[in-house]
């Protein structure tokens, strides 16, 4: 099994902190791991993403043109790597702020309403876990207990206490992620 991901969004949405709990979490599944992040100058507000590659055999090359699943958090990545997914991958995304939603059959789509969930929940940084929670629901690529002590392995000591709210985004992230059907134009 080899699983290739790209998570894209903005710097400050926990991109790249998503990236490394599946990192870890593979590490503590003993599945060789690749962590590779991207983001622009700016970091808080510019585009960050990360690569992710989880693997039962050796990863022979961190860079990858095309993707086994795509984590899209704002239109910027959509744009970019909506073409980039493998024909019978997956992109799973947040319609906040979304004005193109993808048009691909040839994939699986999901949504998950990150932003609101976390807001509703009264933290707005969980949001990353709940669309975490969301994409292990349809790729159960990890087991949610190596999840859960990757979180405590990338949280430093101080923010530990925190621990037990992104716990609970995440299995809220299970529950609310959905089916996206993209809409077919009918010519005539």
């Amino acid at each position: 099994m080899t699983e290739e991901i790209i998570i894209a969004g903005f710097g400050g949405q926990g991109v790249l902190s998503m990236g490394k709990i599946l990192a870890y979490s593979g590490i503590m599944q003993d599945q060789e791991v690749s962590w590779l992040p991207s983001y622009g100058p700016e970091m808080r507000g510019g585009t960050a993403n990360v690569t992710v590659i989880l693997s039962d055999e050796r990863i022979s090359s961190p860079y990858l043109r095309v993707f086994d699943s795509a984590i899209i958090l704002n239109q910027q990545s959509m744009d970019k790597f909506e073409e980039s997914v493998k024909p019978g991958g997956f992109i799973i995304y947040d319609p906040n702020g979304i004005n193109h939603h993808p048009t691909r059959t040839d994939i699986q789509i999901y949504t998950i309403e990150g932003a609101k969930i976390a807001a509703e929940m009264g933290n707005k940084k969980i949001f990353n876990m709940v669309i975490l929670g969301g994409f292990l629901k349809v790729k159960p690529i990890v087991k949610m207990e190596n999840v859960i002590d990757g979180l405590k392995k990338s949280l430093s000591e101080r923010y530990h206490h925190l621990i037990p709210k992104n716990e609970e985004a995440l299995h809220k992230g299970l529950e609310s992620i959905e089916k996206y059907e993209v809409e077919e134009t009918i010519l005539s």
